[in-house]
């Protein structure tokens, strides 16, 4: 699908310069026709190779879009002027484009799902898997109001979590800079004046030493390392299966934080499981689906051995249960589910046992950071310290 510029001529005679994505020109026509324009000329777009214009829709877009559709359909109101009303009350903008090129393919005789599916890269596989599934059962308000609790709970806590990782990073950055001015600028000085006094250094001030001076010389070689370190670690990880799991695996363990990342992981997957479930997807299929949002290796390898144990002929809890990863909490649900036919609703109550471990979770975080950043810092401090002040203090010693 390519982005042609065109110009066009209204009803008034009034000249339109624009844009638009359509599949070759008579699509573009066919597309101005539509708005009551005149094609007067266009040509092809070339991409640019740096663009400053947003690529992708942002969540809360999402969420508008899902709410006032949810609204509108149950309301009876079609879901082609749905989408145009949303359209014509927005500013001109990325979402203002999809917005458009979505209609111009409905009214093209392609099905919302369809549509939404050549924008995968702002909506994921679950979003238009749910989509369909509202339009073939009749029940798509119901499915879009779904999808728009789950889409403003993640904007809830992803907003939490940027809210507190706000003040650490902040922190990190200035012991960074504060470190890196001792070890360059003051630490020399005061190493000479130290050797001068003529008093025996100690290991820890060697080391401070050492550091200084490697900082000083060596500053480019660190940041190579620490560069070449992360994109070496990215290039393994795409590359070997074994790595990339061993790093999600790292990702779960890390003190504080992950403890948190699995139960939003786990509160994600047992939401979406919950809805594609109750809209009618088998099990597999909706496992299959889960599987492509979780974004971690460790856990896709568990419902990998949770789908192969179902299609061996066990149960669904029985195969939870011997994946050996999912906590006990999520396997007796999903056998109380099991066992009473109400699937759907034991994986909410999953989900929302999840949101308040996650959000009990992220409200432990915050006090936990404050004093591991003060100890460290005071660490760092009390290391150039000590290491400065002692040979000093040494030397006043002796000659009393």
């Amino acid at each position: 699908m390519a982005v042609y510029l065109y110009k066009a001529m209204d009803a008034d005679g009034k000249v339109i310069k624009s844009e638009q994505q359509a599949d070759n020109e008579i699509e573009l026509e066919d597309f101005l026709e539509k708005e009551s324009l005149d094609l007067i000329s266009y040509r092809i777009k070339k991409p640019s190779l740096i663009s400053f214009e947003k690529q992708k829709l942002e969540r809360k877009e999402v969420i508008t879009m899902l709410v006032q559709l949810e609204q509108l359909t149950k309301s009876g109101v079609p879901l082609i002027e749905g989408l145009k009303d949303l359209r014509d009350s927005y500013p001109k903008g990325y979402f203002k484009k999809i917005l458009s090129q979505l209609i111009n393919s409905i009214e093209g005789g392609k099905t919302f799902s369809a549509a939404l599916r050549e924008f995968d890269k702002d909506f994921d596989t679950t979003f238009v898997a749910l989509i369909a599934i509202g339009e073939e059962s009749g029940e798509l308000p119901k499915i879009l109001n779904d999808m728009g609790r789950t889409y403003r709970w993640l904007d809830e806590l992803m907003g939490k979590m940027t809210k507190i990782l706000i003040y650490p990073a902040i922190v990190c950055f200035i012991v960074l800079l504060v470190t890196l001015f001792l070890m360059i600028f003051l630490v020399p000085d005061i190493v000479v004046f130290v050797k001068d006094m003529g008093s025996t250094i100690p290991m820890h001030t060697h080391a401070l030493i050492a550091t200084s001076n490697f900082l000083i010389h060596y500053w480019w070689l660190l940041l190579i390392l620490t560069v070449g370190g992360v994109v070496l670690l990215k290039v393994l990880a795409k590359k070997f299966i074994a790595v990339s799991t061993y790093l999600d695996l790292v990702k779960l363990k890390i003190p504080i934080f992950g403890d948190a990342i699995l139960k939003i992981k786990l509160a994600r997957f047992a939401s979406y499981m919950a809805l594609l479930y109750a809209s009618g997807i088998t099990i597999i299929r909706s496992l299959d689906i889960c599987r492509a949002l979780m974004s971690n290796k460790v856990i896709e390898n568990a419902i990998d051995d949770v789908k192969q144990s179902i299609a061996e002929g066990k149960s669904i809890s029985q195969s939870f249960d011997e994946a050996k990863f999912f906590p006990p909490l999520v396997v007796r649900m999903v056998k109380i589910g099991e066992n009473t036919g109400n699937m759907d609703e034991a994986l909410y109550n999953v989900n929302e046992f999840y949101n308040q471990e996650v959000d009990e979770a992220i409200n432990k975080i915050e006090p936990a950071i404050g004093p591991l950043l003060t100890v460290i810092m005071g660490a760092l401090l009390g290391w150039v310290m000590l290491s400065v002040l002692g040979p000093v203090w040494d030397a006043i010693g002796s000659i009393g």
